[in-house]
């Protein structure tokens, strides 16, 4: 096989690189303080021979040195088990509900605003209740017939009149009633969560039709 001289440069960059990483002396390491006490025994003066509590004190700083190394990287290693046993914790949450806290939207007037409800039981019948800041209804939304899930659901800006809504934040619930005749009522921010994803440190669980970081979820049940 024949090696090209961009193979070879790349290999003799990637040499270069790899011996900086290993012989980076901008920090001094436990084997640097042991050559440099090794070189200082050796080029001693015969008649004037090194303290021998300057050797002991200089041989316990240097054990002092190792064993914090040591429980660095224990720590180090610990905290990446902690994070990935943690993280994979998440996966157990999946097919619990987790709870955004809020069922808040915004409104840009003129716009559409959509959103997701997620009802646990299937509907026999039931509406979406647009509400503002002090618990007015000013729209209603026909749910229809459908089986339990999440749905989305599109919002005009528009009040029962017609008429457009400022600009502003507003609140979704909905109330309905069960094959069974039950009245049951649920609202926008909870969500059954589907699967967990893992970007790095940071974990993600799958809402609805949206990934959410799971920082951002108050509550798991």
């Amino acid at each position: 096989m024949a090696i090209t001289s961009e193979g070879l440069n790349a290999a003799t960059n990637a040499e270069y690189v790899s011996a900086k990483k290993t012989d980076d002396k901008t920090v001094l390491g436990k084997d640097d303080f042991m050559t440099l006490l090794l070189v200082e025994l050796q080029n001693q003066d015969p008649t004037e021979p090194m303290d021998s509590d300057k050797i002991l004190t200089q041989t316990s700083q240097l054990a002092g040195l190792e064993a914090s190394e040591n429980t660095n990287k224990a720590l180090e290693t610990l905290a990446a088990a902690l994070g990935t046993s943690q993280q994979f914790s998440t996966v157990a949450a999946i097919g619990k509900t987790a709870d955004l806290g809020s069922n808040a939207i915004t409104l840009d007037e003129g716009s559409d605003s959509t959103f997701e409800v997620y009802f646990p039981d299937d509907i026999e019948q039931g509406d979406i209740q647009i509400t503002d800041v002090n618990g007015n209804t000013l729209k209603t939304l026909d749910v229809g017939t459908n089986p339990k899930g999440v749905y989305k659901f599109t919002w005009d800006g528009t009040n029962t009149s017609g008429s457009e809504l400022t600009s502003g934040v507003y609140y979704v619930s909905a109330t309905y009633t069960n094959p069974d005749g039950k009245a049951l009522t649920t609202r926008m921010g909870a969500y059954p969560i589907e699967s967990v994803k893992f970007d790095g440190a940071t974990s993600y669980v799958k809402v609805g039709s949206s990934y959410v970081e799971l920082s951002k979820v108050k509550e798991i049940y």
